[in-house]
């Protein structure tokens, strides 16, 4: 489509029509939060499916436009559009508060081995690897000389394979996953999975039984060796800052000595002008004190708070008439009788580069609470899992992921699950800790080394041309 296109409007559409293929279908799970109140929010359904994956698509059609301008021939075209396609990709991460769901190199999350090259240069690094692989084959259209075909076959076959190996090696020389040496002594963990239904989750007359219903679930059999016990986003529909009866009964879950890590709305105190309210999570001990919080810094717009409130007139999706606020970014936090954590809830999980404080001291841990009962059994909690699991990769850090429907995880360092318990099913999920593995190459200099790999590409797309 690119290489007919003959205007630069053309070459915009080449990139825009085929992205927005690419994210109506991966983002059509977008649409199932907005039928938990189909009265009030249903008229957005088009917008939030079609229209985001519109502005989403602009991004990659602007990359297709750059290269048909840059002008460069076919062999350096290739170059030229990957790299041109992860800045793309990079850019919708971050401009608009970003949203960077679904990258290219996501194809490869039923690939193990190849995600370990995310230790060396992140999700963009692969995307520029995928994008490679899978445009060399365009090369055939212009010649089919030996030359050509061993390009082409060292980009779409050896660049994978070479990934492949290269991930083999690192997996094999990785300590067995429940090697006593690769888990962190004395700490259980029980992740609660109560599948409370969206539609049930704020309801006044709900509100007591799927607090009690977490509870229960935290104390059921086994109890008596668990040391943390861990519920999702929002798990509690109270202010428990504030309101100490039902942080009592939070407490009651709490095991001996230990902690319940959960998600529960914070809001100021009484009296306290501005009203603020926060996605929070919370440590609660036995005593019914709160050790330690976090306040969620990367809201999500419309569902979460609604950008330009004083021109656009619409709610947001999620229960209040109060916008949330943000909190102050990434942070460790120090959790009595666990290693430190970086805490993330809900999509912050998506952000590469951005899931840990690289001004403070190094967690050992990432601690993802999210509700994805808003998508239903769709692709939305596997995707949504797929980009945390990457970032444990990246960072060098095992992920402990407790989600209100599914699906709850613990996963080690190299991105290897150690326990699982599926979308749609409710229950606890008892596992160990993994160790922190070393820092990454990823997690030492963030995008740098992706940087130089976008860089190097655009440097050998044109170099070609001036060959030619």
């Amino acid at each position: 489509m690119l290489e007919a296109s003959s205007s630069r409007k053309a070459a915009f559409g080449a990139g825009f029509w085929w992205s927005m293929g690419w994210f109506s279908v991966g983002l059509y799970w977008i649409s199932h939060a907005l039928l938990t109140d189909v009265a009030k929010f249903g008229w957005m359904i088009p917008f939030a499916v079609f229209g985001l994956s519109g502005l989403l698509a602009a991004f990659n059609g602007a990359a297709t436009m750059a290269v048909h301008m840059a002008g460069p021939g076919r062999p350096g075209r290739v170059a030229a559009l990957a790299a041109a396609w992860v800045i793309s990709e990079w850019l919708r991460s971050w401009v608009m508060t970003g949203f960077p769901w679904n990258p290219l190199g996501s194809v490869w999350d039923c690939a193990l081995p190849v995600l370990q090259f995310g230790a060396l240069a992140g999700i963009w690094g692969l995307s520029l690897v995928t994008a490679l692989a899978a445009l060399a084959p365009s090369l055939l259209a212009g010649s089919c000389d030996r030359r050509t075909r061993m390009a082409v076959a060292l980009l779409s076959l050896g660049l994978p394979l070479a990934l492949w190996a290269g991930g083999s090696i690192r997996l094999a020389q990785a300590p067995a996953m429940d090697a006593p040496d690769s888990l962190v002594p004395g700490i259980r963990l029980r992740l609660v999975q109560a599948a409370v239904a969206q539609g049930n989750k704020w309801r006044d007359d709900q509100r007591e039984a799927n607090l009690r219903e977490h509870i229960d679930l935290s104390r059921g059999p086994g109890f008596e060796s668990v040391t943390t016990v861990i519920w999702p986003e929002t798990a509690i529909s109270y202010f428990i800052d504030l309101d100490t009866p039902h942080r009592e009964l939070v407490a009651a879950a709490a095991p001996p000595g230990g902690l319940v890590l959960t998600g529960a709305p914070r809001i100021t105190p009484r009296n306290v002008q501005p009203l603020q309210v926060w996605n929070s999570m919370m440590a609660v001990n036995g005593e019914a004190g709160i050790a330690a919080r976090y306040d969620k810094a990367h809201l999500v717009p419309f569902g979460e708070y609604v950008p330009l409130r004083g021109i656009l007139p619409i709610a947001k999706i999620t229960h209040g008439g109060t916008d949330f606020s943000a909190g102050p970014g990434p942070m460790t936090v120090a959790l009595p009788g666990l290693p430190p954590a970086s805490p993330l809830i809900c999509y912050e999980a998506i952000f590469p580069a951005e899931v840990v404080a690289r001004d403070q001291e190094r967690p050992q841990w990432l601690l993802n609470l999210t509700n994805d009962g808003w998508f239903g059994l769709s692709a939305g909690p596997h995707q949504h899992l797929a980009a945390a699991r990457m970032r444990a990769i990246e960072e060098g850090l095992p992920l402990v992921r407790a989600a209100n429907t599914g699906i709850s995880v613990v996963a080690d360092s190299w991105g290897r699950i150690l326990a699982l318990l599926p979308l749609g099913e409710k229950g606890i999920l008892d596992a160990p800790l993994p160790r922190a593995g070393a820092l990454t190459p990823y997690g030492r200099w963030g995008n740098g080394l992706p940087g130089i790999l976008v860089l190097m590409s655009m440097v050998i797309a044109f170099s070609v041309r001036r060959l030619k």
